[in-house]
C-alpha cells in the first residue's frame, strides 16, 4: 500500500498547520526530514530539513500502527502555518520514493479499511467536521463514538442466537432436543424488532438535527412577518414597509437556536392576491409553510381567524403587542423571548426522539431487517416446523444489519461518501 501525504489543517495563514503521513513508508520519511524517530506518542521539537536545506522548527509526533487512526503508521508534523512553509514540506515529502499526495477521505478510509472505524462512525466524523451547532456535535459525537455500530453487533448477536436454535432443531431433527427453542427464538425476533421500529423512527429527527429545522412565519400582509424576521435573526434580513406585500418570495435566514440548526422563513401575506407575480408568492408560501417542521401563525388581532389553519405544535401569536392588546412587538421587544422559547421547546422536543441511526442509508438497513423478521415471524406462528426458511430470515436481517456498519453490500457509496471529506481527513 502506498505511503499518503497531505495537510490536515485548513489552508492560509495559521498559526500551525498539521502535515500527516500514513503508511509502510512513513517512517522512513519522518526521519529523512526530522531525524530520528521520538518516542510513540510523545511531542518533540525537531529541525526539518531535506537536501541541506532547513524547512522549519516543528513539533512532531510519531504514532505507530496498529493503535493509530488509520491503523498505520502515522507521523505528524506541526510546523508554521505559512504558506510558503507547508508547500515546501509537502514539496519536500512529495520528491520522495513511495510518497505521494493523499485523496479526499483516503485517511479516514483506510481506518475503515483496517477496521479502526466502522461506516457508521465514518459518516459521525463527516458530520462532526460539517457541525455548526452543539446539537449537531453533540449528535456527530455520539456516532463517532460506535453508538449504531454497538447497538447493531447487539441485534446481530441476538439474531444470530435465534437462528442457531432454530437450526439445532434442523441439525438433531431426529435425536431429542433438550428444551423447546421457539419461545426463546420469539422473545429475540420480537425484541429485536421493537427495537429496530423505535430506532428507524427517530432518523427523521437525527436529519433534522443534521440538515436544520423550517420554521416558517406565515400571516396576512402587513402583520409584522418581516419584521418579526429581523428581531429573531437579529439583523436586517428582510425588507420591511407599510405597503401590504412587501415580501413576494420566501426569505430564509440560517440560524442557531439553543444548539439546534434552524432555518427562519419569512413568506409573503397571505390574501387574494393582486397580481399574478403576488399570487405564485402567496402560492409558494402555503407550499414552504406546509412543508416546514413549525409554523408562527401571525395574527393582526385577537378576534382575526389564522390564515391557515393550525397544526397541533403550531404557535399561533397576536403581533403589534406595542399598539394594543397582542402577545409580541418585533419592534419593541416584548414577548418576543417567550416566543423563541416556545418554539426551541418545540423543536426539543422533537430534536429528543433522534437516536444513533442519523441517515436514509440507516433507516433503509433497518426497515429491511424489520420486514425480514415479519416474514420469520409470520411463518414462525403459522408453520414453525419450517425451521430452515425461518433461519434463512434471520440472516437475511443480519446481513442488513451488517450493511449499517459497512460490512456487507456499501461498496457502492464508499466514493460518495469519502468524496465529501477533505484532502487531509
Amino acid at each position: 500500500m502506498d505511503t499518503i501525504f497531505a495537510l490536515s489543517s485548513a489552508r492560509g495563514k495559521a498559526g500551525v498547520a498539521v502535515i500527516r503521513i500514513s503508511g509502510p513508508r512513513a517512517g522512513e520519511a519522518f526521519e529523512s526530514i526530522a531525524g530520528k524517530i521520538p518516542a510513540p506518542r510523545h511531542a518533540a521539537l525537531r529541525s526539518l530539513s531535506f537536501d541541506g536545506a532547513v524547512l522549519d522548527q516543528a513539533l512532531v509526533i510519531w504514532m505507530p500502527g496498529p493503535d493509530s487512526f488509520t491503523g498505520e503508521d502515522i507521523a505528524e508534523l506541526h510546523v508554521h502555518g505559512s504558506i510558503a512553509t507547508v508547500n515546501a514540506v509537502l514539496r519536500a515529502l512529495g520528491q520522495q520514493t513511495g510518497l505521494r499526495a493523499a485523496e479526499a477521505g483516503e485517511f479516514t478510509r483506510r481506518a475503515l479499511e483496517n477496521e479502526r472505524l466502522d461506516l457508521a462512525q465514518v459518516e459521525g466524523l463527516s458530520d462532526l467536521i460539517e457541525a455548526e451547532t452543539e446539537a449537531q456535535r453533540r449528535q456527530a459525537l455520539r456516532v463517532l463514538s460506535g453508538a449504531l455500530g454497538d447497538r447493531a453487533d447487539d441485534w446481530r448477536r441476538r439474531l444470530i442466537r435465534a437462528a442457531a436454535l432454530l437450526e439445532a432443531t434442523i441439525d438433531f431433527a431426529d435425536e431429542e432436543v433438550p428444551t423447546d427453542v421457539l419461545p426463546e427464538v420469539r422473545t429475540l425476533m420480537e425484541s429485536v424488532s421493537s427495537e429496530l421500529q423505535a430506532e428507524a423512527l427517530g432518523v427523521g429527527m437525527a436529519e433534522r438535527i443534521r440538515d436544520g429545522f423550517e420554521v416558517a412565519i406565515v400571516g396576512p400582509p402587513n402583520v409584522g412577518k418581516s419584521t418579526l424576521l429581523n428581531a429573531i435573526a437579529g439583523r436586517e434580513a428582510a425588507i420591511t414597509s407599510n405597503i401590504a406585500g412587501t415580501t413576494r418570495d420566501v426569505i430564509e435566514v440560517r440560524m442557531e437556536l439553543r444548539g439546534l440548526p434552524v432555518t427562519l422563513l419569512d413568506t409573503a401575506g397571505m390574501r387574494e392576491a393582486g397580481d399574478e407575480i403576488e399570487a405564485l408568492g402567496i402560492d409558494l408560501a402555503r407550499s414552504r409553510a406546509s412543508a416546514a417542521d413549525l409554523r408562527i401563525i401571525l395574527k393582526g388581532g385577537v378576534d382575526e381567524p389564522p390564515v391557515i389553519e393550525a397544526a397541533d405544535d403550531d404557535l399561533v401569536v397576536v403581533t403589534k403587542s406595542d399598539l394594543g392588546s397582542g402577545d409580541v412587538s418585533a419592534k419593541t421587544g416584548d414577548g418576543l423571548d417567550v416566543l423563541i422559547s416556545n418554539v426551541a421547546k418545540r423543536l426539543e422536543r422533537r430534536a429528543s426522539l433522534a437516536g444513533v441511526a442519523i441517515r436514509e442509508r440507516h433507516r433503509l438497513a433497518m426497515e429491511q431487517a424489520i420486514e425480514s423478521l415479519e416474514i420469520a415471524s409470520d411463518r414462525l406462528n403459522q408453520s414453525p416446523e419450517l425451521a430452515e426458511l425461518i433461519a434463512e430470515e434471520l440472516h437475511t436481517a443480519t446481513r442488513a444489519l451488517d450493511s449499517l456498519v459497512g460490512r456487507v453490500g456499501v461498496e457502492d457509496i464508499l466514493g460518495e461518501i469519502f468524496a465529501s471529506f477533505c484532502i487531509g481527513k
